[in-house]
């Protein structure tokens, strides 16, 4: 399996770390000087410092009354070779009101002074006598907690084998009445299919829900690899596959749940009381040294309305429900940006899966667990506790944090009667990306067991501190709540102090695959605010990053399907993006996916904004790969639109009776009174089951579109087992790898 993958072949080049283990063996004849002694005993204890480490500071227990005390305390450093390191010693005795420094000293950390697997003692001269001993150690880290490589995943690779074998009974049944149809002979003919969603809010989550309900009731999910969303999308994909009964359940009863959830009013999870009950619970992530944000608040109220009764459930649980390969792999995405730099002009994809998350761009990645902790060199220094779903939920729809004033339906003097997209198009990266928000910048406080007394206070006292500053925020009319800063999301960066590759994107094979013409080249023009500087690479020196919803940029998650190690082969979109009216082209955000996928030099079929010229608003599109394009993926595009819903109850099934008749007939966009605003959190249940069945509709009328692209996809797959027609040869004589010089790229 993995043996034939070329991707594996490739290295993603990393700068290793060392490891500096400092061991405080003991001291011999502390003082405070004569009369300092007469006084008073001392209590000595160490201090370490290294400030080009990331956890820069460690402290030993003191010890009282004790002027030869023995400590034997061991602390790691993670070290950049490259850089100056110096560890400064500093000798404390601890007092009630204030510490005494008595002394201190340095050690240059460097091969002059100590080699790489060397162990050595050295003591420490304080002042005219005091000696304190540490014991050294200097290692190369020889694994990195994150994954650097260009392939898929080995547990996505299992995966992927494991649902060839489902998917092909799938096609089968769901093509069993299609005679003379082809159909897969082998696990080689099975058809990559991936589901998209999109952002919109509750209007995407609901639409959603109908268009999962219609896939599993007809079977096409069946036949699909990967299910990925955007926003809104990606609140239904959590509530779903958190769901203790999926997928031996499916979603009509799920769905059922869920509309009660959004039947009543959000606003009651914002009592004085609930908010200090969130406020309190963030607290410890604080404490602990992780940043805390809006973002954090507004996924607990987002986790709180869909899975309220599962809020510890974690993305790694997921696992569950694919590792048989019984349900597609589901797929989420936030973006990293800039607080100098346009989203539209620069923004890494960061994708979320059971398995890993990471950015494909610079090939690095980390299991679910590690999300959030804080890194060095690819390294772990301090390991936090898996964040929980809601929290992710809460980044994946940061968008309406960010606008959480029109979430309240509270009037902005500068926006209003605006559209949600529109006020994202006004949002700067500055006004997400600051460094005024909740979080702080210290670090944990960390003393010795012998003042656990002093530390509970201590605390408690801060801990009080911070929730009414927290609690006053959000209930007064605070600048930290009618602004947006503040309200992104943020994390550890996690690739702080590597050294990324500028000069690959998302395959080192792009040339081959792409294989576009010169017309298309020169086509590839971005407008001056559009992915101009997409090839920018992340900042490694920031010890945070800003991540918010990818709706930021485009609306649709095609970067997480577009990679060519998935070798998808046919996209099945449901775009849910507002438009200005019911009959406007619904094409922006697909001709911005576009747009992107040709500027990274990956397949994407021509995208003719003409179509809607010829053919009017329809429920779905079909862009086919042009003649000889043999590494480019069919789109069948599913636009919000009610055409046939409004005469026909099911496909074929005309409406007869008053009554079904009214049902059908319901505006999305052109309505004013539209209960179907990007911004309505509450749906009532007749809002619900007619978006619901709206989508669900939509798509059971198209499954004959589906099943062709799907037999075009066996026919495909029959003469082109591979997307990846690249050999091992090539990889060995690097005959496709990007020869600039700044390139981290090698076999």
């Amino acid at each position: 399996m993995s043996s034939k993958d070329p991707y594996q072949y490739i290295i993603v080049e990393h700068q290793y770390c060392h490891k500096f283990k400092v061991t405080v063996l003991r001291a011999e004849h502390v003082t405070k000087g004569a009369i300092g002694d007469l006084l008073d005993t001392p209590d000595p204890y160490v201090e370490l410092f290294i400030s080009t480490a990331p956890e820069s500071r460690r402290r030993t227990r003191h010890i009282n009354n004790d002027v030869n005390p023995k400590w034997n305390e061991s602390y790691e450093f993670i070290l950049d070779p490259n850089q100056e390191n110096i560890l400064e010693i500093t000798l404390m005795d601890a007092n009630y009101v204030m510490d005494e420094t008595l002394g201190s000293a340095t050690f240059p950390i460097c091969g002059e002074t100590i080699l790489v697997g060397q162990t050595k003692e050295v003591p420490f001269l304080i002042g005219k006598v005091t000696k304190v001993f540490l014991e050294m150690t200097l290692e190369v880290c020889s694994s990195t907690d994150l994954r650097f490589s260009m392939a898929l995943c080995d547990k996505e690779k299992m995966f992927r084998q494991k649902r060839k074998e489902r998917v092909m009974l799938g096609i089968k049944n769901l093509l069993r009445m299609e005679k003379g149809r082809c159909l897969p002979s082998s696990p080689r003919d099975v058809p990559v299919v991936a589901v998209l969603g999109s952002g919109g809010g509750f209007r995407a989550m609901v639409g959603f829900s109908g268009v999962m309900k219609a896939l599993y009731e007809s079977g096409v999910l069946d036949c699909v690899t990967y299910v990925a969303g955007l926003s809104g999308s990606t609140w239904y994909m959590s509530t779903l596959y958190s769901h203790p009964d999926f997928p031996t359940k499916g979603p009509q009863e799920i769905n059922q749940e869920l509309m009660k959830r959004v039947s009543s009013n959000p606003l009651f999870l914002l009592r004085p009381q609930n908010i200090k009950r969130y406020i309190e619970a963030l607290w410890k992530k604080k404490a602990c040294g992780q940043p805390v944000t809006f973002t954090d608040i507004f996924g607990m109220l987002i986790g709180e309305t869909l899975i309220h009764d599962r809020m510890n459930f974690k993305m790694s649980h997921m696992q569950d429900k694919i590792n048989e390969g019984q349900s597609p792999l589901p797929l989420f995405t936030c973006l990293h940006v800039k607080p100098d730099v346009s989203e539209l002009m620069f923004a890494d994809w960061v994708e979320f899966s059971p398995y890993e998350i990471g950015m494909a761009k610079y090939g690095t990645f980390m299991p679910p667990d590690m999300f959030g902790s804080k890194f060095f060199m690819g390294t772990v220094v301090t390991k936090y506790e898996e964040n929980p779903l809601h929290f992710l939920m809460g980044i994946w729809g940061s968008a309406f944090s960010i606008l959480i004033n029109r979430v309240l339906g509270v009037s902005s003097s500068d926006n209003s009667g605006s559209t949600m997209e529109e006020e994202l198009e006004n949002i700067k990266p500055q006004h997400i990306v600051g460094e005024d928000g909740l979080d702080g910048e210290e670090e944990p406080r960390k003393v010795g067991s012998e003042n656990l007394e002093e530390e509970e206070e201590y605390q408690k006292k801060a801990q009080a501190s911070w929730v009414q500053r927290m609690f006053t925020a959000m209930i007064s009319d605070s600048t930290l709540f009618n602004t947006r800063e503040g309200r992104a999301g943020k994390v550890h960066n996690f690739m702080l102090g590597l050294n990324l590759n500028t000069a690959l994107t998302y395959s080192p094979f792009r040339d081959l695959m792409y294989q576009n013409s010169v017309e298309e080249e020169q086509s590839v023009v971005t407008d001056p605010d559009e992915f101009d500087q997409i090839y920018e690479p992340l900042d490694v020196k920031s010890k945070k990053i800003h991540v918010v919803d990818s709706g930021l940029t485009f609306n649709l998650p095609y970067p997480l399907i577009l990679r060519p190690q998935r070798g998808v082969d046919l996209i099945i979109s449901f775009d849910f993006s507002a438009r200005p009216s019911d009959s406007s082209p619904p094409f922006k955000e697909i001709l911005l996916a576009e747009k992107w996928a040709k500027m990274n030099k990956l397949p994407f079929p021509k995208i003719d904004p003409k179509v809607f010229d010829r053919e009017g608003l329809k429920e779905c599109y079909v862009f086919k790969p042009e003649k000889g394009y043999k590494n480019c993926p069919t789109v069948i595009h599913f636009v919000l639109a009610n055409i046939n819903f409004t005469n026909f109850k099911a496909p074929g099934v005309p409406r007869e009776t008053q009554k079904e008749k009214e049902y059908g007939e319901f505006d999305i966009f052109d309505d004013p009174e539209s209960p179907y605003s990007t911004f309505n959190f509450r749906y009532s249940n007749q809002a619900f089951k007619q978006l619901h069945d709206l989508m669900e509709f939509n798509t059971l009328n198209n499954i004959e579109v589906i099943k062709e692209a799907i037999i075009d996809s066996i026919k495909f797959r029959k003469e082109n087992p591979s997307r990846c027609s690249v050999s091992l040869n090539d990889i060995g004589s690097g005959k496709y790898f990007n020869k600039e010089p700044h390139g981290k790229l090698h076999t």
